[in-house]
């Protein structure tokens, strides 16, 4: 009795591909094709200059030499620094940045990292001791990204809120100015400030605008990840709402 032949898997007739088969090899091919697109994309994108005409950037040390003068070059029309965070520490390029963004006219502003797990009085005298009060600075920003959920010593939800009152009262009487509040997603998932405490808000996320503040944001971190000429990592680049 004669044997069947067997075609190899994914072979037509006469050993070629199946149409199946290349159908899936050209799908293959436009996905990675559409991801690299899309990465390289999203390295370079702004936020059209004709609806948020004031751009600039957030820096720290994390983001390796930055070139002041070649990021106002490049549309900077100001920069916040990474300047401390929680009660003892301070970024390590913030003195740095800081004379770097004077010496090119960039109209800079210094950021705090709050730390739900630490007293608001040792990390105003920390952000205090940093910061130098400059008149033209702009006003200061608070990043609210940490929880309390893994403190020390645990931390009420509502000792949370009352302890961030009395750090940004301390840190406007430094500047002169009210705070800016960096607000994470989370963050105000777990502790809804925007509602209550009248300050402005700097909300983050890629490419699309931000909604979780439920009310209208101030800043706007709509890249992350922004390949310039002026850093040697991608940087974050915010805008301003008109």
């Amino acid at each position: 009795m004669a044997k069947t032949k067997t075609r190899p898997r994914g072979k037509g007739r006469g050993g070629r591909p199946s149409l199946l088969w290349r159908l899936l090899a050209v799908l293959a091919l436009l996905a990675i094709v559409g991801g690299v697109w899309a990465w390289w994309s999203m390295r370079h994108w702004q936020p059209d200059r004709t609806t948020f005409p004031t751009q600039g950037a957030l820096v720290g040390s994390a983001d390796g030499a930055v070139d002041f003068v070649a990021l106002k070059a490049i549309g900077a029309d100001f920069v916040y620094i990474e300047a401390s965070a929680s009660a003892f520490a301070r970024d390590p390029a913030v003195v740095k940045n800081l004379d770097a963004a004077r010496a090119a006219g960039l109209p800079w502003g210094a950021l705090h990292k709050y730390d739900p797990c630490q007293p608001a009085d040792k990390q105003a005298a920390n952000f205090v001791t940093v910061v130098p009060r400059d008149k033209k600075m702009l006003p200061p920003a608070v990043e609210l990204e940490q929880l309390a959920d893994h403190c020390p010593v645990p931390v009420s939800d509502a000792a949370v809120v009352s302890e961030l009152m009395t750090f940004l009262n301390q840190i406007e009487t430094h500047t002169g100015k009210p705070a800016v509040l960096k607000l994470g997603r989370e963050f105000e998932k777990t502790y809804p400030i925007a509602a209550t405490l009248d300050r402005a808000l700097w909300l983050s996320s890629d490419r699309v605008q931000p909604d979780y503040g439920g009310r209208p944001w101030a800043l706007w971190t709509a890249n992350s990840g922004l390949q310039t000429s002026a850093a040697e990592q991608p940087l974050r680049w915010v805008v301003v709402q008109k």
